[in-house]
C-alpha cells in the first residue's frame, strides 16, 4: 500500500514546547515526519509539518484528534490531504481583469473548480456573476481584519489552491503560513529585477530591452517565493509604456494560468526553496 501524506499547518502565538507537542502527536498516531518548517515573526509562530503514514489512517479521525490538541495549545491548525477528488480554487482579485478572465475562459482544462472569487473591490464582480461563481467583497482596510474574513471564506469553500490574479494587497505571514506552496502569484517582471507594484514603469524608465513576468509561490517574504515559471517579450524602441503594459498583462494571464494548471496536474515540487517540474 502506498504511503499516505498529510500536510499540517500550525499558526498562533509563539510559546515554548509547541514543536514538541505536535511532533509527539504525529509519532503517537504512527506517523513519520517528512518535512518540517517553522518560523517566528513578531511573536507569531508558524509551522508546516509534512507527515506520512505507512498504514491506513482515518483522516477525519486524525483531524478530530489534532483539533483537540490545537484547542489545548491555543493554536489554529489545519490539515491538507491530497486526494483524487476535484480541487477547490479561490481567485483573489482587485481591478485588472485579464488574469481572471483567462482562468475562467480555460477552467475546463483545470483539474479543479473555481469555487469563489475574492475581491478587494467590487470592480470584477460582474465577471464572477456572469460565470455563476460566488464573489465576496472584502473591503476591510485593516489587513488583519481582512485576512480573518478571507480565512473564514477559504474554510467555508474548503480551498486547496489560491491564485492571486493581480491581487493588490500584501498577505501577511498569518495568512500565508496557512497555505504553504498553495498560493500562486503573478508578478510583472523577471524577479528579482524589479520588485514592487510599479515594475513596468521601472522597466520603461530604465530602457529595458526585454520585459517579463514571473509566477511564483507566495511566502512571507514579498516577491521572493519559489519561482514556478517565467516568460518575456522584446521591447521595440517605439513601444510606449502603455504598449509594454498591454503586452505584459497578456503574458501575465497566460503564465499564471499555466502555473495554476501545472500545480493542479501535480507537476510541481518544491525542494530547498526551488520549484522542480516533474516529467
Amino acid at each position: 500500500m502506498r504511503k499516505i501524506v498529510v500536510g499540517i499547518t500550525v499558526v498562533g502565538k509563539d510559546k515554548e514546547g509547541i514543536v514538541a507537542s505536535f511532533t509527539n502527536f504525529v509519532f503517537s498516531m504512527g506517523g513519520n515526519i517528512e518535512k518540517v518548517n517553522q518560523n517566528v515573526i513578531k511573536g507569531l509562530f508558524g509551522m508546516y509539518l509534512e507527515v506520512s503514514f505507512s498504514k491506513n489512517i482515518n483522516i477525519k479521525n486524525f483531524d478530530s484528534e489534532i483539533q483537540k490538541l490545537a484547542k489545548k495549545e491555543s493554536m489554529d491548525v489545519s490539515i491538507h490531504h491530497e486526494t483524487d477528488s476535484e480541487k477547490n480554487i479561490a481567485v483573489f482579485v482587485t481591478k485588472e481583469p485579464l488574469c481572471l478572465e483567462m482562468i475562467l475562459s480555460k477552467q475546463k482544462l483545470l483539474k479543479g473548480k473555481i469555487s469563489v472569487i475574492v475581491g478587494t473591490e467590487n470592480t470584477l464582480s460582474s465577471i464572477a456573476k456572469k460565470a455563476n461563481i460566488p464573489f465576496v467583497h472584502v473591503n476591510e482596510k485593516n489587513q488583519d481584519a481582512a485576512e480573518q474574513k478571507i480565512i473564514e471564506i477559504c474554510k467555508k469553500f474548503n480551498i486547496d489552491l489560491i491564485a492571486l490574479a493581480r491581487y493588490m494587497r500584501i498577505l501577511t505571514p498569518n495568512f500565508v503560513w496557512r497555505f504553504p506552496n498553495r498560493i500562486i502569484n503573478i508578478h510583472p517582471s523577471l524577479l528579482p529585477a524589479f520588485p514592487g507594484a510599479v515594475a513596468y514603469a521601472q522597466a520603461f524608465e530604465r530602457g529595458t530591452k526585454i520585459v517579463g513576468v514571473t509566477a511564483h509561490y507566495v511566502t512571507e517574504n514579498l516577491d521572493q517565493g519559489p519561482i514556478i515559471l517565467q516568460d518575456s517579450f522584446k521591447v521595440d524602441p517605439e513601444d510606449t509604456l502603455e504598449v509594454i503594459k498591454k503586452k505584459g498583462q497578456n503574458l501575465e494571464a497566460e503564465t499564471l494560468f499555466k502555473s495554476v494548471k501545472m500545480h493542479l496536474d501535480n507537476k510541481l515540487e518544491v525542494r530547498w526553496r526551488k520549484v522542480h517540474i516533474k516529467k
